[in-house]
């Protein structure tokens, strides 16, 4: 296992890069510390699976360093790096019993065979196979070759990080669930640096200990899943992460403090309004809105029921806020007054939260 650290690292795939369009990944600079459960999380096309590339070794990035345990690994081929990887579609060995997918591996690096029974035996004790071991893999369901992908990646005790490249993709919701517990317990047992690779929210928050929000070739924000719900350092982090996302709502900026469509809202980030300039928005998620007597003014313009909560949708002016009413709980039939609490309403300048 190894601490991975991403040093002023871009990629383009253009062989001049001029506009910051033209960099599929902007500067980047992390740390993974060895023995964490990391997710890289944001929309298709935002860098994801470009930056996976870099770090295995499958791509040779445009600029900065990639380095394990403070080694520089930049130019080191995929197979001197240590590296498991789990791919969106299962990659396994149809023509072999599971027992021979999971011991390969270990028997293309020459180990002992009393060590390879040993090893396997024991992974696929942990990853629910040890009744599959003499089947062949061709006859599995998509969970069950997606076990072997993962467990060909456990098996090797000389493997510096295994890398997730959207591997629930093919599997059922149900499956999607058991599997990413499995995956979570295995974690906390082997204590191997995971990172996991995805467009979706619910996978990535239950599974990491701490989140890359990405988007358009940029970390906007790394934190923990609490963070990154209860502070969204962008407004893009906002809308990403939550369902329904949060709100943000266009505001100006008066005496030192905030107010939209005419009304003062008190936020967290008042005494740090003074000299605020640009492009100024208020952010609240839904779970923060209440109806009240006073407040900004809206009407209820939609109420979509979602079982224990409904999603209340109100207008004020062009501007749409949203809010959750818990079951059993009245909603005002057109015209009311919506209040956000104040711990939790922060002001953003271009999309940045406002320290």
């Amino acid at each position: 296992m190894a601490k991975i650290t991403l040093e002023n690292l871009g990629h383009s795939y253009m062989p001049n890069p001029q506009a910051p369009s033209d960099w599929a990944l902007k500067q980047l600079n992390l740390d993974w510390d060895d023995g964490g459960a990391y997710a890289l999380l944001g929309p298709s096309g935002c860098g994801k699976t470009t930056l996976l590339s870099i770090i295995s070794g499958l791509l040779t990035p445009s600029a900065g360093r990639v380095l394990f345990d403070g080694q520089d690994v930049t130019h080191l081929p995929p197979d001197q790096r240590h590296i498991a990887q789990v791919f969106q579609f299962p990659v396994v060995y149809d023509t072999m019993t599971v027992y021979d997918n999971l011991a390969f591996p270990l028997r293309n690096r020459h180990v002992p065979e009393a060590d390879v029974d040993r090893r396997v035996r024991e992974i696929a004790e942990m990853i629910d196979l040890t009744h599959m071991l003499k089947k062949r893999a061709a006859g599995l369901t998509a969970d069950g070759k997606q076990k072997i992908s993962l467990g060909r990646g456990l098996v090797r005790s000389d493997v510096n990080v295994i890398m997730f490249d959207e591997p629930l993709t093919v599997i059922d919701p149900h499956l999607k669930w058991l599997l990413r517990s499995k995956l979570k317990e295995l974690h906390q047992r082997l204590k191997i640096t995971m990172i996991y690779v995805t467009h979706d929210q619910t996978e990535a928050l239950t599974f990491a200990d701490r989140v890359v929000v990405m988007n358009l070739g940029e970390v906007v924000q790394v934190g923990t899943p609490v963070e990154l719900f209860e502070r969204p350092q962008h407004t893009f982090v906002g809308h990403f992460i939550g369902s329904p996302g949060m709100n943000v709502l266009p505001c100006t900026i008066r005496e030192g403090k905030a107010f939209f469509d005419g009304t003062a809202v008190p936020t967290a980030t008042e005494s740090s309004l003074d000299a605020v300039s640009g492009r100024t928005e208020i952010g609240v998620r839904p779970e923060f809105v209440n109806f009240a007597d006073k407040g900004v003014p809206v009407r209820v313009t939609k109420v979509s029921d979602a079982g224990r909560f409904r999603i209340v949708e109100t207008r004020a002016g062009e501007a749409v806020i949203k809010l959750l009413v818990n079951e059993g709980e009245g909603i005002p039939a057109d015209d009311a007054h919506l209040a956000f609490a104040q711990s939790h309403t922060q002001v953003y300048r271009d999309g940045w939260i406002v320290a």
